[in-house]
């Protein structure tokens, strides 16, 4: 049996070690949107994944251990955001944190009366900024169709490393900041407005609750629906093709074509 602690310990690498490619296949069978990712770039997929696994502190929370498979799961779901920008926009922060499923955060709020309130709020993923991310596995294992905290969060960190989680993530040189944020500014104006009129949007609802929130909502669904999300905001869509490297929508399509073609090759026989 494959143990991840055989191949780092104490933060280090053995140069010598690997992980097997029917460990990589299996941890990747259980993540069908990477079907959506061209199979030449699986190499750099692992290899990012590995540069994190090197690189972070997985911790369990409330008693979960984290075994070898929830720490590659998750850093191969955050290297997908990585493809391009490498692991360096990682840098600053250690820390993973597993928690078994939702958990609670305790907030603070002023009202208008400068009444300070407080309370717990159950969440199943935060980011914080210089410090870990951390993410429910129940949420975070890639079984949920439309939702995934680890690139939610991972997105997060990509925001706060360029200053404060606004909405404007670190960018590739090619990318203008102008053109970025004028066309993620009409998308989130427009989905706002969608949401407060009270349509049921395929893309979640909680990505109009502020810029940060739609940049790292639209993150997930250019994974996850990445079709979908071409359609909806095909300019946003593009920035994002741009940013992390891929197209996921021509993947989503050629994976639709496939499953087409194998279902009518059925029915024909």
């Amino acid at each position: 049996m494959f143990h991840l602690h055989d191949l780092f310990r104490n933060g280090r690498r053995d140069d010598d070690a690997a992980v097997d490619e029917s460990v990589w296949a299996w941890i990747e069978s259980d993540l069908p949107f990477l079907e959506f990712v061209p199979a030449e770039m699986r190499p750099r997929l692992r290899e990012l994944a590995t540069e994190i696994l090197r690189d972070k502190e997985f911790h369990g929370a409330h008693g979960l251990e984290v075994d070898d498979r929830m720490m590659l799961s998750i850093a191969l779901q955050a290297a997908l955001l990585i493809l391009r920008l490498g692991s360096g926009c990682y840098r600053g922060w250690v820390g993973i944190v597993v928690y078994p499923g939702d958990f609670m955060i305790p907030r603070s709020v002023v009202d208008e009366a400068g009444v300070v309130h407080e309370y717990d709020e159950p969440v199943l993923g935060e980011a914080w900024e210089g410090g870990p991310v951390l993410v429910s596995w129940t949420a975070g294992g890639g079984g949920l169709r439309e939702l995934n905290v680890v690139i939610h969060e991972f997105a997060h960190k990509l925001d706060m490393a360029n200053g404060d989680a606004d909405g404007l993530p670190v960018l590739t040189p090619d990318i203008d900041v102008v053109r970025w944020s004028k066309a993620f500014g009409q998308a989130f104006d427009d989905f706002r407005r969608r949401v407060d009129s009270g349509e049921l949007t395929a893309i979640d609802p909680y990505a109009s609750e502020s810029p940060a929130e739609f940049y790292a909502v639209l993150s997930e669904a250019f994974f996850l629906m990445p079709l979908r999300l071409r359609a909806e905001y095909p300019r946003v869509y593009a920035l994002l093709a741009e940013l992390y490297g891929v197209d996921t929508a021509e993947g989503e399509a050629t994976a639709v074509a496939r499953r087409w073609r194998m279902d009518h090759g059925a029915t024909d026989q």
